[in-house]
């Protein structure tokens, strides 16, 4: 979006137009409403802000829920932007450290300012983009005098006070819609700067889940966060905001409910043992904290191989941080053995999962005969310098 494109919007002609045009959920229907709008006389400026406001709305419903409804953004910003839900635990722990203000530098679209403001936390959020920065104002204007937006730089924006201070620099190119990722050495602000702000004060760093661990400061915790079985991010948390003698944490959040793995370094890994009546997939948090030992050991489980992150019990246990599968037996991996187990077992619908083959499960999907009434999950893996299929079944979630 360009400065035009939102003076246009930000007006009650086109806010009303945008509120009256509903969500654009597919791509074709994105001509279709430009069509319309430009038959109606509306000026071009206006109907490409509204039109593109409307799709961005109906994208962002999986990060920020019915609030996305009221909302504006840049594509840049939204892909960016930390989930409402992830955002409100981050504001919880300012709260329950002590703190009653953050200092959001480099605040895209507003996405944690938003929680922040809605935990009763006073809010300076600070961006360097003109157009973002006047997004952000938008979202965040229902909270009034609580939560101010500035533009300007990180660098030049951190406070004097003693509030938190909050950063998720920047790791796409400049611009609003076709950004491209950058390394981590032309992230902005920088991290050298940003983890010298850390060094002195209460502050959480949003960084990307893959992110070089050898890079971490080693005094900082670092938590690293999955939402509905995707890891999203990687915070680094520091000062009053890390909590004592953690510096490994794994957040797991499904729903409404969260759950926590954390140590105070990375866990030993469990011995390999051979496969036995269950297989356990931890999370990825879990795998990028590098705590899959600790959940092994919970599990009175062993490693299926010590390259790949699978564990293997007898015990008919599992836990928030795994999925976990009943096996019901093992065949080589190859089309011929697994679709003979399949027609065996009456298996019409199949899950596949996979780590350690370099397969793509939908065209190996088309080399199976699948016929009957049954479920089933199949799991291709390395075991050793077996290529190995695991047919098995899913084993409910732990709460």
């Amino acid at each position: 979006m360009e400065m035009s494109e939102l003076r246009a919007l930000l007006t009650p002609e086109g806010l009303d137009l945008l509120d009256s045009l509903g969500p654009v959920e597919q791509v074709a229907d994105v001509a279709r409403a430009v069509s319309r709008l430009r038959a109606a006389g509306h000026s071009p400026d206006l109907v490409s802000a509204v039109v593109g406001q409307a799709h961005l709305r109906a994208k962002a419903k999986g990060k920020f829920g019915d609030f996305a409804a009221r909302m504006l953004f840049t594509r840049a910003g939204l892909e960016q932007a930390t989930r409402l839900g992830v955002a409100a635990r981050h504001a919880q722990r300012i709260r329950r450290a002590g703190l009653t203000s953050v200092a959001d530098l480099g605040c895209g679209i507003g996405g944690d300012a938003l929680a922040f403001a809605g935990a009763g936390l006073d809010v300076l959020a600070v961006d360097a983009d003109d157009v973002t920065a006047a997004i952000a104002a938008y979202n965040l204007a229902p909270f009034g005098d609580s939560a101010v937006v500035r533009q300007g730089t990180a660098e030049e924006a951190v406070p004097t006070d003693e509030r938190a201070i909050w950063m998720d620099p920047a790791r796409r190119t400049s611009g609003h819609s076709e950004t491209k990722r950058v390394s981590s050495e032309d992230y902005s602000p920088s991290l050298d700067w940003a983890f010298e702000v850390a060094s002195r004060r209460p502050t959480g760093i949003k960084l990307g889940p893959g992110h070089d661990r050898d890079s971490l400061p080693s005094d900082a915790e670092a938590q690293w966060v999955s939402a509905e079985g995707s890891v999203v991010e990687l915070v680094l948390w520091t000062g009053a905001l890390a909590r004592d003698g953690v510096r490994r944490a794994a957040l797991v959040i499904r729903g409404d409910r969260s759950h926590e793995l954390t140590a105070g370094a990375d866990a030993l890994d469990a011995p390999v043992r051979d496969l036995g009546g269950f297989l356990h997939e931890p999370d990825g948090a879990v795998i990028r904290a590098r705590l899959i030992g600790d959940v092994a050991r919970s599990l009175d489980a062993g490693m299926l191989d010590e390259r790949i992150a699978y564990l293997t019990s007898d015990a008919a246990l599992t836990s928030p941080f795994v999925q976990s599968f009943r096996v019901r037996e093992t065949m080589p991996a190859n089309p011929k053995a697994i679709s003979a187990v399949l027609k065996a077992h009456s298996i019409g619908t199949l899950e596949i999962k996979k780590r350690g083959m370099d397969i793509d499960p939908a065209a190996f999907r088309k080399k199976l005969t699948l016929k009957g009434d049954q479920t089933a999950t199949l799991i291709l893996t390395r075991i050793g310098d077996q290529r190995r299929a695991i047919l098995a079944d899913r084993v409910p979630a732990a709460d």
